[in-house]
């Protein structure tokens, strides 16, 4: 993949030494901010409608609201970029973010919340896929590993340390500074960023607004959001409004498509999907990455509801998978100049697999070593999970269009996350009223065990409705445990078929340059 070329027509040379260091640094930190956003408020909710005084149903608005206007800002970043320029569009981007992480600090009901998470969510859109794009141009072509290596490693470990960071503020600050930690380093990344690459700013062209393919864009990805964080509140199709919303995404989608596919200057660039290893590898990317953040939100979820975790240490659980991410991604990215990329994805998708059936073991008295040790073997996975399947998508997209090919990936993929956090919360509930009603039929069959349970209890001192309280409790949580243990089954077979599903694609390109030579 050659270097992007600048404005002049030249192809912009790659950094060196500190310049690349600190700029490195700034871009994966922007990468890091918007990913964390995205999660940190979720642990943060019960506090957060507390604080301002409504339900923890309409709190939800606070997630919704941010994943709509992003879901409909990723996927124009190839049209911004290309307008505008990569690195102004990027640095634009944080700047924005910046003053709307600050709004949504200081908001004073649940309405200006709303609202500035809104604008919050649109106008962070660029931030991954730009970020992504100008560590890819300032490597020089045989450390481009590096560069995804960087960039892979941030974006997975964001979602583990969200609900750390946003457990800990919870539990011991006010809620705002979820929001206002991101003022320092916002300004930093900015100023960095402005600094090191505004006289490699790349060709801008003067192109026409596709008005009728942005419109239906809007209006088919903010319908699509609404029924993906509201339907499982809302009972799903049993919901007139999530009925209504489906049918608008549905028409709306079928409409976007046959416009973008017949438009000369069309928003999205749906040609990208024409080449074979952007197609499958976007589709493996989305399929894993769906996996892994949908388990990644249950765990702490049965943690903090079954376990009595607090957000913090519920949070805390999840580290080990971070702290081996960070250590094993410079190897990885070493490893991958060297090997088919393929078989680094086929670690991580058989890593993520062993995860998954590990935690199919879990029990209701399992210690803190016991929770850890699959997130161990998580970090594996998420070492190379990344870094190989950007590899593998973006491995053969000319360097004009890679602004474009960035963005459509990014949304496939943040769409997948949304999708796999209504569908496994769902399951989990649906599962666990399923295995909840097998145990009772059994417990109050002729010669159950409830009758027993309960005059042994009752030796103890409780009453008969005391009794019957504490096994309904143990009940719910063996019912919940086994829907818990369902799920990683299913999700550790996915992983596995997943896998075939990487060879279909081609060999990526070798890498060029002094590390090929050697």
């Amino acid at each position: 993949m050659a270097g992007p070329a600048a404005a002049g027509g030249a192809e912009i040379p790659p950094l060196s030494g500190g310049a690349l260091g600190l700029t490195a640094f700034a871009l994966a930190l922007g990468t890091f901010m918007q990913v964390l956003d995205s999660t940190i408020a979720n642990v943060s909710l019960p506090t957060i409608a507390g604080n301002l005084g409504v339900s923890s149903d309409n709190a939800t608005w606070v997630i919704t609201s941010f994943a709509v206007a992003n879901g409909v800002a990723v996927p124009l970043t190839g049209w911004l970029m290309g307008r505008y320029g990569v690195v102004r569009t990027f640095t634009v981007s944080v700047i924005l973010f910046t003053i709307a992480s600050f709004l949504c600090g200081i908001a004073w009901n649940l309405s200006s919340l709303i609202a500035f998470r809104v604008i919050q969510g649109a106008v962070s859109g660029p931030m991954i896929p730009g970020s992504q794009a100008l560590l890819i141009s300032i490597f020089p072509p045989h450390k481009r590993a590096t560069a995804l290596g960087i960039w892979s490693m941030t974006t997975l470990v964001a979602p583990i340390m969200g609900p750390i960071l946003g457990g800990f503020i919870s539990d011991n600050y006010h809620w705002s500074w979820i929001f206002l930690i991101n003022l320092p380093v916002g300004l930093f990344c900015a100023a960095v960023s402005w600094f090191s690459l505004s006289s490699r700013e790349t060709p801008t062209r003067k192109l026409p607004i596709d008005s009728v393919g942005l419109g239906l864009l809007v209006v088919w990805v903010g319908a699509l959001q609404m029924v993906l964080d509201l339907g499982k509140n809302d009972d799903w199709f049993n919901s007139p409004r999530i009925v209504i919303m489906t049918v608008v995404c549905a028409v709306g989608f079928i409409s976007w498509l046959i416009w973008e596919l017949t438009e000369k200057h069309p928003a999205i660039d749906l040609s990208l999907f024409k080449e074979r290893n952007f197609l499958i590898g976007t589709i493996a990317l989305c399929a894993g990455y769906a996996l892994f953040f949908g388990a990644a939100l249950l765990l702490p979820l049965w943690l903090q509801t079954q376990m009595g975790y607090t957000a913090t240490w519920a949070g805390l659980v999840a580290a080990p998978s971070g702290a081996v991410a960070v250590l094993l991604t410079p190897f990885a990215a070493k490893l991958s100049t060297k090997i088919d990329v393929r078989w680094l994805a086929t670690v991580a998708f058989v890593a993520f697999a062993a995860s998954y059936f590990m935690r199919a073991g879990y029990t209701t008295y399992a210690d803190f070593y016991s929770l850890t040790l699959p997130m161990l073997v998580q970090g594996i996975s998420m070492g190379t999970f990344f870094l190989a399947m950007v590899t593998i998508a973006l491995g053969g997209v000319p360097p004009e269009k890679l602004p474009s090919a960035t963005g459509i990936s990014n949304f496939a993929r943040i769409t997948a996350g949304s999708f796999a956090a209504s569908l496994i919360t769902t399951f989990w509930d649906r599962r666990e009223a399923l295995h909840q009603s097998r145990m009772v039929e059994g417990l109050n069959h002729l010669g159950g065990a409830y009758p027993y349970a309960a005059n042994a209890l009752g030796a103890l001192g409780p009453n008969e409705t005391q009794a019957a309280a504490i096994v309904t409790r143990q009940v719910v949580g063996q019912a919940y445990l086994l829907s818990l243990t369902d799920i990683f089954w299913a999700c550790g077979w996915a992983m596995l078929v997943v896998t075939i599903l990487v060879w279909f694609t081609k060999r990526p390109p070798a890498p060029t340059g002094p590390v090929a030579a050697d």
